[in-house]
């Protein structure tokens, strides 16, 4: 069974590839997303961990973020059947092979136990994401797709070294280059504590480049700004929650060596600063998708805040993963609906969203009540338990910081998105239209966000604190 996770979403892709007509690859990619989320469901619940090598294994931390990645697939596959049928201008077979490609290298990075298999597959996920944002196939998307290989590859060689360093750390300490997580975790003591360091800084940088960490964030607005909304909600949801698992697997071993101090100050200075640079960022914002990229640069420094914080912020930044994943998945959705019935991302053309498009323009407004941390959505649990566990730690400096941060973001986002959902539409008309497939995706995900807002569920917490318990919480 966790072996058809990676084999499932493969077949499914040369079947789209190999399908001669276009209206029935996006059928061919919603039933393979199907039968991974169903897979996925099957393996957690039956408890089963072991693939055919300890190299392929499925541990807590890796459960959680494969719910994350499947679930945001499925809501993005479901939602490709009526947006592709609405872009028929466009041959989508490229399209759809790609994000069945993604679905698989992501699943791959989820399993890898050994920290070289993790970076090919995190290398593999570049490639089929670089052939997604080229979607629209104009100037900007162009330009979009060069500067995410080019930026993402020097994150990704950086993060090359990184893993280099650490089998020489392993080398000097155990004679060795051993690269499995959970030998590393066992005898993280015996491995050299400089080596060990420089390693942790270049897989820090390495993967920090592709969860678009300020300053490695370059490559976020105008990819997320000129890709298809689909391809931003897996971005933002889905390869950035992978990038993040290779980031806390390396925390992992550094905090088993003795050295999580170190790490911890790293983390929580680069929270700050990717939420300083994002609040700064998103007051004035014009272009409101451009803005869910600064937003997303904002969650990635919560997430990596959370980490460095320890304690009941380790959790919740754990918690935070499938919030910021599953509200991303409603603020790029329902924003490429908006987008593609005004023909425009900016707001002097985009206004009364709520009038022409109702279902999208208010899923599009509670998302962005729930993203900035509002009750009774998810992430106001995850983002209050990373305060109280700022508190608790005597961090009062960063719990104040953050807090603050937290209001320039709400203030600065708000006055983008209620310029676009208020008002009066313009009045020429694309004839867009909303429809079941393009809005049921958004909404389940939204219900899914309020749930973790009020109850979490039993088996779910158990996860989180396995989870936090391999990273020493």
């Amino acid at each position: 069974m966790i072996l058809a996770l990676i084999v499932v979403p493969l077949i499914g892709a040369l079947v789209a590839f190999l399908a001669p007509n276009d209206r029935a690859r996006p059928w061919v990619v919603a039933f393979a997303a199907a039968v991974h989320t169903t897979i996925v469901a099957v393996v957690i619940a039956t408890g089963e961990s072991r693939a055919w090598s300890d190299w392929l294994r499925l541990d807590a931390l890796g459960r959680l973020v494969l719910i994350v990645v499947s679930l945001l697939f499925l809501a993005c596959a479901v939602y490709c059947i009526g947006y592709l049928r609405i872009r028929a201008e466009r041959p989508n077979r490229v399209f759809c092979t790609s994000l069945l490609m993604f679905a698989a290298t992501t699943t791959i990075v989820v399993l890898a136990q050994h920290l070289t298999i993790m970076w090919v597959a995190m290398e593999g996920t570049t490639l089929a994401t670089a052939l997604l944002l080229y979607f629209n196939q104009n100037r900007r998307s162009l330009e979009a797709t060069w500067k995410y290989l080019m930026i993402g590859s020097v994150g990704i060689a950086l993060a090359l070294l990184g893993t280099l360093f650490l089998a020489y750390a392993a080398i000097i300490g155990l004679g060795e280059p051993v690269l499995l997580f959970s030998v590393l975790v066992r005898r993280a003591p015996a491995l050299s504590a400089p080596w060990l360091r420089a390693a942790f800084v270049f897989l820090f940088v390495g993967y920090g480049t592709k969860m678009g960490l300020a300053p490695m964030h370059t490559w976020k607005p105008d990819a997320y700004g000129e890709a298809p909304g689909v391809v931003g909600a897996l971005l933002a949801g889905g390869l950035t929650s992978c990038a993040f698992l290779a980031l806390l697997r390396s925390f992992a071993i550094v905090n088993a060596a003795g050295q999580g101090e170190f790490a911890r100050h790293l983390l929580i200075a680069a929270g700050l600063v990717s939420m300083g640079t994002a609040a700064a960022l998103m007051v004035g914002q014009r272009d409101f998708k451009r803005l869910l990229a600064y937003s997303s640069v904002e969650h990635m420094g919560i997430l990596v805040l959370g980490i460095g914080i320890g304690g009941l912020a380790t959790f919740g930044a754990l918690l935070h993963i499938i919030n910021n994943a599953l509200t991303k998945a409603v603020l790029f959705l329902a924003a490429g609906n908006i987008h593609r019935a005004f023909n425009s991302k900016r707001i002097e053309d985009v206004t009364g969203a709520i009038r022409r498009l109702p279902v999208s323009g208010s899923l599009f407004l509670a998302g962005f009540f729930a993203i900035t941390g509002s009750p009774p959505f998810g992430p106001f649990v995850s983002e209050l338990m990373i305060l109280i566990g700022a508190v608790n730690a005597h961090r009062y400096v960063v719990a104040g910081t953050y807090l603050v941060l937290l209001v320039v973001v709400f203030i600065g986002m708000g006055q983008t998105v209620l310029a676009v959902v208020q008002g009066n539409p313009p009045e020429d008309d694309s004839g867009y239209r909303e429809s079941l497939l393009k809005t049921l995706p958004i909404a389940a995900s939204l219900a899914i966000v309020v749930m973790l807002g009020v109850w979490i569920p039993a088996p779910l917490a158990r996860m989180l604190r396995e989870a936090a318990q391999l990273l020493g919480v």
